[in-house]
């Protein structure tokens, strides 16, 4: 029997995400992501089919690697504008009792201290529904943007964020001990200042000395998503992850990626089984099959070919404006996400894509799977990814907004319940227990995070700092 399938929304806070030029179609409501109520509306509609967690894409570097400028980017809205869906999370928290939110950071553009205090916040609000996606970011004009001379190299981006995630780790879960906030009105003590420690850190990277200025939250550290699968995103993934986000093209591709990194973390000591991996797709369903390729007919209709080059292009750094649509794909090396190129060329050597053949699978949804068919056609073929690639479920993204979603939660998951492996109803708990059950709510042994936990011994003397040398 297959075992449960699980889902969240792949999003991003822009008039496109994914599927370029579909922000012109008319039942589309891309053109008002600036509005809240769609966003709360959608949130209502992802609780209401029991999805796991609306999945935020975002970042600060602009589509401007095709045609060596950001002008098809502008034009078209490739994701830009693009606002803080921080923001967003209080609302759509308000709205909803259990869906959770997974926001992405990058590591290189914010300093730990501060992002820790904002997820610490939103952890808070949401009750233990916050998950971060850990991102390093390649842009160039990013970084720019705030100061830097231009992106690290690529592995050097992951040393950073190894030693970023030692100093959010320790804010999260050793600066705090547990029971320090004791809220005592009779000696009018909020806090144990025998029980509330500042954190040192130097290293490569960061410097950094302060007590961590939130009270522990549900979670203490948010539930860890991560999307990186080249060999150095792998290590990280297999030392920090909870959840692993895959894109690529096929099955064998995502079944490659998820033995490696589940074999890294068993090497680890962690339990392969507790990183849950997530798969790209995007469902087109109507209550017929017939119907439902009418639906792809017209969508199709939309698409812009040329948005789909450009997203590829900046996730690639490859200009693939240079190229005509009959020139093959080839892998080369850049700084760029190295797991878009290898799963297009290098990581399924018996398939080779042209630059129009690219551009077409890639214009609706991005690089994972459509799936187009009636309620039970979509099922079977849910389940025969899950099957083939070991994947716990779905990052589905949308064709239109908000109606990908709308069809479904209303025809799908009433036929993977009927199925029994879609849940009938959400867990209590934050949004790890949610994933993990009852008692999970903060991370586990052995988790890196985990062990700052057991950090005050009892010979430490209360409220002195703790200092690190080094990072991880």
């Amino acid at each position: 029997m297959s075992r449960e399938i699980r889902i969240n929304a792949f999003l991003a806070f822009a008039p496109t995400h994914l599927s370029p030029g579909l922000w012109a179609h008319p039942r589309d409501r891309s053109l008002d992501y600036n509005t809240l109520s769609v966003w709360t509306e959608l949130a209502r509609t992802a609780e209401r089919g029991g999805y796991d967690a609306l999945f935020f894409a975002d970042g600060i570097s602009q589509y401007d690697v095709y045609g060596g400028s950001n002008a098809t980017g502008v034009r078209l809205g490739l994701q830009f504008p693009r606002l803080d869906p921080l923001l967003l999370v209080s609302a759509m928290a308000q709205v909803t009792e259990h869906l959770g939110f997974a926001v992405t950071s990058s590591v290189s553009y914010e300093a730990p201290f501060l992002f820790a205090r904002r997820m610490s916040t939103l952890d808070h609000l949401t009750r233990g529904r916050i998950g971060w996606n850990i991102v390093t970011s390649f842009g160039e004009s990013g970084s720019r943007a705030i100061g830097h001379q231009g992106a690290r190299p690529h592995d050097e981006r992951y040393d950073l964020a190894d030693e970023y995630m030692e100093i959010v780790y320790r804010l999260w879960e050793e600066s705090w001990e547990a029971g320090a906030a004791v809220r005592d009105r009779e000696t009018v003590t909020f806090a144990d200042p025998r029980r509330v420690h500042e954190i040192r850190h130097e290293g490569p990277y960061f410097s950094m000395q302060g007590t961590h200025y939130a009270e522990p939250s549900p979670q203490r550290t948010p539930l860890l998503y991560q999307a990186g699968t080249s060999k150095r995103g792998k290590e990280f993934a297999a030392r920090h992850a909870e959840c692993v986000f895959l894109s690529a093209p096929s099955a064998q591709v995502i079944a490659k990626d998820v033995a490696d990194v589940r074999s890294r973390a068993a090497a680890l000591g962690r339990d392969p089984a507790s990183v849950l991996f997530f798969s790209l797709a995007t469902v087109i369903v109507a209550p017929t099959s017939a119907e439902a390729h009418a639906k792809w007919e017209d969508i199709r209709r939309h698409v812009n070919l040329e948005g789909a080059l450009a997203l590829f292009s900046r996730w690639s750094g490859i200009d693939l404006s240079k190229y005509s649509p009959d020139d093959p794909l080839r892998y080369v090396q850049t700084e760029g996400m190295q797991s878009t190129i290898e799963g297009f060329t290098t990581a399924d050597p018996n398939r080779v894509w042209t630059i129009g053949e690219l551009a077409i699978f890639n214009a609706i949804g991005g690089k994972g799977p459509v799936f187009i068919g009636s309620p039970t056609e979509v099922a079977d073929a849910l389940e025969t990814w899950q099957a083939q690639t070991d994947v716990d479920g779905f990052n589905l993204s949308h064709a239109l907004l908000p109606g990908t979603h709308e069809d479904f939660v209303d025809l799908v998951v009433p036929e993977l319940r009927r199925r029994g492996i879609y849940k009938p109803a959400y867990r209590p708990g934050t949004l790890r227990e949610k994933l993990y059950g009852e008692g999970a709510a903060l991370i586990a042994h052995p988790h890196p995070a985990a062990r700052h936990r057991a950090a005050h011994s009892p010979a430490a003397q209360p409220g002195l700092p703790i200092d690190t040398a080094t990072h991880v």
